[in-house]
């Protein structure tokens, strides 16, 4: 999922050097072609030899940057901010109003900034078995990284299981929540879905 935080990753980073601005050129332009051509003739048509000869690199070079085809749909800019954003966030805030602030924002830049990238991304995680498993492992991933700051902020460690299931069940919450939006037809506003997500989880999961 990209992601959350009022301004875009590039804005909240120190500038990148010539090099880094390379990689994230090769890595936008790798993402681009693979968007385009699974648009004009589905995923499972689209090989990553199509995905490098449309981007101008190598199969090798996609590989690189994207150990499989799963993660050029799934991977975005967005990952680190969490973790910053979270840590910017005033230490006496709840943690779940922290995370909905940020999230919130992360979802609304996603649109502003790709629209319709994350309308594909979310078509294909419904339609797609193997996106959709990829999808449910980097979410975990992202939940062990927010782990850290969750535990710093209640002063405990980042394996405890109280920090180990809040974080998932955040990470979770978003998962279902981009289904949803998905199955709906992409017609809701997914930043009041996020926001009526973690009302159900500060509500206690109580229905």
């Amino acid at each position: 999922m990209a992601a959350f935080a009022h301004l875009p990753l590039e804005q909240q980073q120190p500038p990148p050097g010539l090099r880094e601005r390379k990689k994230i050129k090769t890595r936008m332009a790798i993402r681009a072609a693979a968007y385009r051509l699974i648009a004009e003739q589905g995923y499972e048509a689209t090989t990553v030899e199509q995905i490098a000869a449309a981007a101008e690199v190598s199969p090798s070079t996609v590989f690189r940057y994207f150990p499989a085809k799963e993660d050029i749909v799934l991977t975005d800019e967005y990952g680190p901010v969490l973790v910053s954003s979270l840590r910017a966030r005033p230490v006496d805030e709840p943690p779940l109003e922290s995370l909905r602030l940020i999230l919130t924002d992360v979802v609304a830049a996603a649109l502003d900034n790709e629209p319709e990238e994350m309308r594909q991304r979310a078509r294909l995680l419904l339609e797609v078995p193997a996106v959709r498993a990829r999808m449910t492992e980097t979410m975990a991933e992202t939940s062990q990284l927010l782990a850290r700051p969750i535990a710093d902020r209640a002063g405990r460690e980042p394996d405890d299981l109280e920090v180990r299931v809040f974080s998932a069940a955040v990470m979770g919450a978003l998962r279902e929540t981009l289904f949803h939006w998905a199955k709906r037809g992409l017609t809701d506003d997914p930043v009041a879905l996020v926001d009526r997500t973690l009302d159900v989880l500060k509500g206690g999961l109580r229905l």
